[in-house]
């Protein structure tokens, strides 16, 4: 492990030019908790908070060789994946994982922007499923990603915690099912071997949401990377997110971004 007073976190995930998820919403909140951020970009994308315009994907041997720089010299004490669009970017990157053997690794399982716009090919979620899912220890899945990786109707608080537990008895550590797409409260369901556990708080009225998934994933691991359990981490996670959408800085015409200046702590 590195310097505990610098500890470091890799996110592996695509690049936002509107600066409010991707890479640059994971870097902005690995710096707010103290995190020495590192990255692997998988994806260039043209977008602003209206929506995706143009994305250009990274070869695989460019976001192999990203990865494999920083593993071999700036090891992270913790790492996240982001926007994996296609199958085969799927496969290196778990690879990749395996071969520098690292952990504490939470896995957001991108399949859609916040304004719609698909971000992951149908036939990678297989592979997601077989190869990277079972080396994750937190998988965050909303509630449209959790019903396709568990294959099932999600729609209430039950559901949430029935495709948790499938998705679960898949290989993952732990499942996160995040609940911002219910009616009525945000609800978010922590599911582990040990048990679940369960966060509930009233509804920010806002449209200013842009990266709320990427920059509860990349709290998450800066809590793991600065050495805290997984339930620590994930409630940590989950007030700085709160926090960050209180606290938006109103930008943009569409679904803007929230705040990476908000206090972790």
């Amino acid at each position: 492990m590195n310097s505990p007073t610098f500890p470091t976190a890799l996110t592996v995930a695509g690049s936002d030019s509107g600066g409010g998820a991707g890479i640059q919403a994971d870097l902005k909140t690995f710096q707010a908790f103290g995190v020495f951020g590192t990255s692997a970009i998988t994806a260039i994308t043209a977008q602003n908070t209206r929506g995706v315009t143009a994305i250009h994907s990274i070869p695989l041997l460019d976001v192999r060789a990203q990865i494999d720089a920083v593993a071999s010299d700036l090891r992270p004490d913790a790492l996240k994946t982001g926007m994996l669009a296609t199958a085969e970017l799927v496969s290196t990157v778990a690879e990749a994982i395996r071969a520098h053997e690292l952990d504490r690794y939470v896995m957001d399982p991108v399949m859609v922007a916040t304004s719609g716009d698909s971000l992951l090919e149908p036939d990678a979620v297989e592979t997601l499923i077989r190869d990277l899912l079972p080396l994750a220890a937190l998988v965050t899945p909303n509630l449209y990603e959790a019903a396709i990786l568990a294959g099932m109707p999600v729609v209430t608080t039950d559901d949430m915690r029935a495709a948790g537990n499938r998705i679960l008895a898949l290989g993952a550590g732990a499942v996160l099912v995040k609940g911002g797409h219910l009616e009525g409260d945000v609800v978010d369901i922590l599911v582990a071997e040990g048990g679940e556990s369960t966060w509930a708080r009233p509804r920010i009225d806002t449209r200013h949401t842009h990266g709320t998934g990427c920059t509860l994933s990349a709290a998450i691991t800066a809590a793991l990377a600065k050495g805290d359990d997984l339930a620590t981490a994930v409630d940590r996670g989950i007030r700085f997110i709160d926090r960050a959408i209180a606290e938006a800085p109103g930008l943009g015409s569409g679904r803007g971004p929230v705040s990476h200046f908000v206090d972790p702590e």
